[in-house]
């Protein structure tokens, strides 16, 4: 977001409303021994291995199921009778991946159309090269995936095809398909659907929500798409929020050179039922449920660490009114600390403009760094898309929802941000395809498929196979008359488990698939 930008959203602020605040400054409130205390996991825990980080920040790896750590989820991948050749057991069921990257779903258009009718082709490619970066990492497929439309109609038909495919913000440069109409590339308009699974207990079946829980199975997205509720929804205007909320910014900090950890923290007391505290750029909360009794910290900028984001709190209903700053020497907020002080800016504004400028500072300056992504990969995000998802995932599951999440509750904007950033969903590439009467019009999509798979740290039997799913009619109210599916450049791969019937060793390499099956999967271990 450019400075003219911010500068507009925050408006010219009254000199009146700014207050120089020293440490110390009380409004007679006495301190309270905190009910809960949180402080931000960066800060005091270290990470050795991938598979305790992605249990810690996801709560539990995508596909992982509800199982607790340490129970085995199952296997409910489901689809079909399990075809096997001379190589390959037969396979009833899949693999349940602990990391689920969905299914190739097929072609839908926005509205049913009569009259038209598709012929369907997915061809996955394992030529080495195909990972996203363009190493010879064995590791993912190129897929092509191709429509025949016919419009057996005597009038011209123009529709708009959706093609949904699974993914995040975070990679969407690598995972977005291109498409080409009859050999033509096209431009399409991009939709994103809302998070794509739900929530779980941290392993104790006590009902919380306090880890995000993926889905890990085609029949996940089957519950999600079937009805038709989760496309128009995408499809649709999204939610507003012009709601009026008080703004604190902090500004102009200080602290002793001497103390890498200088923590500042404010103080205050609500009423819960007529205010909600939402923060941005805090590392550290604490409360009482039942006096009211709340402090929020951070640790204070010093011009080494990444911590230049903005520091806001933002409250939503009756303001918090008196409020006491105070220094403490680290996080923990118990040993004050003399010389820590800031500028305090109050202003009131809307949530809607707070959200604009927040995800805007976001993609600028955090995106890259927390989730290594280049200049490129962040303009490949289209604000309007990501500010819309971080708006509602706030209003489905935030503090201003009607169904808080306890993983929410704490009211961090910087989490729903940052996750609203690399949540699964599904996303939609809208293109417009005029079908002639009597004619048929052919439309390409390209991708580059990661895999399903488990962690190579975690000891699974299956740690090194991949896994892909095809799902044939799934969300999508096109007429197929035929689909078949081929695979290209085996040679680098062994197939494990299948339901398709190929049989590369013995010239088998494009099938044709039974209409009446929904879900197809092919799961491979690359040769050394």
């Amino acid at each position: 977001m450019k400075g003219e930008r911010l500068f507009r959203i925050l408006g010219l602020i009254d000199e009146d409303l700014i207050e120089e605040v020293p440490t110390g400054f009380s409004a007679a409130l006495p301190r309270r021994t905190p009910w809960k205390r949180y402080l931000a996991a960066a800060a005091c825990v270290t990470l050795v291995c991938g598979f305790s980080f992605a249990w810690l920040v996801t709560g539990g790896f995508h596909g992982m199921g509800s199982a607790a750590p340490g129970e085995d989820s199952g296997s409910s991948n489901g689809g079909g009778s399990g075809i096997a050749t001379d190589n390959e057991p037969l396979s009833v069921e899949g693999t349940t991946f602990m990391s689920y990257a969905g299914p190739v779903f097929p072609l839908t258009l926005a509205e049913a159309a009569e009259g038209l009718t598709a012929e369907r082709k997915t061809t996955w490619d394992f030529a080495p090269g195909t990972y996203q970066d363009g190493s010879l990492r064995q590791w993912g497929a190129g897929v092509t995936d191709s429509y025949a439309i016919v419009n057996i109609t005597e009038f011209d038909q123009t529709v708009t095809a959706l093609y949904p495919f699974t993914g995040s913000f975070t990679e969407l440069a690598s995972q977005q398909p291109t498409v080409t109409v009859d050999g033509e590339e096209t431009e399409g308009v991009l939709y994103a659907g809302a998070y794509a699974g739900g929530f779980r207990d941290a392993g104790v079946d006590d009902g919380s929500t306090w880890n995000l829980q993926y889905p890990d199975s085609w029949t996940d997205y089957k519950a999600l798409l079937e009805d038709g509720g989760y496309l128009a929804h995408a499809l649709g205007d999204g939610t507003v929020q012009d709601l009026p909320v008080t703004v604190y910014e902090f500004t102009d900090f200080a602290a002793p050179a001497d103390y890498d950890a200088a923590t500042q923290a404010i103080e205050f007391t609500i009423d819960r039922e007529q205010t909600t505290v939402l923060t941005y750029g805090f590392n550290g909360s604490s409360w009482d449920e039942e006096t009211g009794w709340r402090q929020y910290s951070y640790f204070v900028p010093n011009g080494v660490r990444r911590d230049q984001a903005p520091k806001l709190l933002i409250v939503v209903g009756a303001d918090i009114g008196d409020y006491t700053l105070e220094g403490y020497e680290n996080g923990g907020c118990e040993k004050k600390l003399p010389g820590v002080s800031c500028t305090v800016t109050r202003r009131e504004t809307t949530l809607d403009e707070v959200l604009d400028r927040l995800c805007g500072d976001y993609l600028e300056t955090c995106a890259d760094w927390q989730w290594g992504m280049t200049e490129d990969e962040t303009a490949a995000v289209p604000f309007a898309l990501f500010r819309r998802a971080v708006s509602e995932l706030l209003v489905q599951y935030g503090p201003i929802s009607e169904t808080i999440k306890d993983r929410y509750a704490d009211g961090r904007l910087d989490d729903i941000i940052s996750e609203a950033m690399s949540m699964d969903r599904v996303l939609y590439l809208a293109v417009p395809v005029t079908v002639p009467a009597g004619r048929r019009v052919n439309v390409t999509f390209e991708l580059w498929k990661e895999p399903s798979f488990d962690f190579g740290c975690s000891g699974a039997e299956n740690a090194g196979l991949q896994g892909y799913d095809l799902v044939t009619a799934l969300g999508s109210c096109l007429d197929f008359t035929a689909q078949t599916a081929a695979l290209v450049n085996t040679e680098g791969v062994d197939i494990v488990r299948q339901n398709f019937g190929f049989d590369p060793e013995n010239g088998i390499t494009e099938v044709t698939l039974d209409m009446e099956a929904e879900h197809y999967y092919l799961e491979v271990r690359p040769l050394d």
